[in-house]
């Protein structure tokens, strides 16, 4: 067998030596004992953050975003998202849901006022005032389910049905959020050119507030079309509807007008607003189901009792009747020329 040269050996020798050198760093700082110290020069994530905002590089691709490794803002939007978030949600939807249960319990009811005239029929609502409602409304609630899923799906939804269908789920609640968001954002500037007119504030609505808006008493306080209660709905879910559909389409199209810092916040602010839309919502369908007698039929039929009419709108009625020649001697199925 042939014997390695000189040349060889300290070739080897140096090959070895250089592959020791490169394992220690340049600047290690032993410890107590003399042994080296392998986290001592090692990359301090925190010192990072306060020499530049964000952690990147260089990138050959058209998307200079793709460079951005670590961005801080991204800790404290994820705070945020588990942890505040569904803290907020639930607290603002099981909140409303506790204080509708216990007004019904407490106050019950509101039931129809029968008299000579009931039977007889107003009509409140005409088709089109229907199916805006209906439309807007049927788009809300998969819109705030889908919503809530994206909130609470993997805590309370994944356990029970497992990961693969609740992933499915998800995808297909996706599709619908971003598909129905569209007749939804419709459905607002519907109501909004439709019921504007009727939905101005003044002074019988500052009546109709100090009264309690006869839910505190037996007294109905006087109101026209719209009382001041459903003035309020009004408005919130024209100011609400149109925060939702312009934060909404910031996401639809995302870093179209904003970076990723503007992209984490207007999520949030469409998370919060969503969250606080669905639990005044489920007031509004209360009152116009459970809550009191009568009041579905106008958003149902878009027909009302005339008894039930006088009582709750009743500048409202007299406004109706004096467009008609009868009067008050409306028959079952007649109704006042709109």
């Amino acid at each position: 067998m042939r014997q390695p040269s000189h040349l060889g050996t300290l070739a080897m020798a140096a090959l070895v030596w250089a592959s020791v050198g490169l394992t220690q760093p340049a600047h290690a700082v032993n410890a107590p004992d003399g042994a080296p110290n392998p986290t001592a020069s090692s990359v301090n994530e925190d010192l990072l953050f306060r020499q530049a905002p964000t952690i990147g590089g260089r990138v050959s691709i058209p998307d200079a975003k793709a460079a951005n490794l670590i961005q801080p803002q991204g800790r404290e939007w994820r705070d945020f998202r588990e942890s505040w978030l569904p803290w907020i949600g639930g607290l603002a939807i099981l909140g409303m849901i506790a204080a509708l249960a216990l007004f019904y319990f407490t106050r019950g009811r509101i039931r129809l006022e029968h008299s000579e005239e009931s039977g007889r029929k107003l009509l409140r609502f005409n088709g089109f005032e229907r199916f805006t409602h209906w439309m807007t409304a049927t788009c809300f609630i998969v819109l705030g389910l889908s919503g809530l899923n994206y909130i609470f799906g993997k805590r309370l939804l994944m356990p029970l049905i497992g990961p693969d269908a609740f992933a499915a789920l998800s995808q297909w609640a996706k599709y619908a959020h971003v598909y129905l968001a569209w007749p939804f954002m419709l459905g607002v500037v519907f109501m909004l050119v439709v019921w504007v007119r009727d939905n101005i504030p003044n002074r019988i609505d500052v009546q109709w507030i100090r009264q309690g808006g006869g839910f505190l008493g037996d007294q109905h306080p006087h109101a026209e079309r719209f009382n001041a209660g459903q003035k309020v709905v009004f408005w919130m879910v024209i100011g609400f509807g149109f925060a939702m559909s312009a934060t909404g389409l910031v996401m639809l199209f995302p870093f179209a007008a904003t970076d990723i810092n503007g992209m984490q916040i207007v999520q949030g602010v469409h998370a919060l607003i969503g969250v606080v839309f669905i639990a005044a919502i489920l007031a509004h369908i209360y009152i116009g189901s459970l809550g009191m007698e009568g009041a579905y039929d106008a958003m149902g039929s878009g027909e009302v009792d005339l008894a039930w009419a006088k009582v709750h709108h009743d500048l409202w009625v007299k406004e109706q009747l004096a467009k008609t020649a009868s009067g008050p001697q409306l028959g079952r199925g007649q109704v006042p020329a709109e």
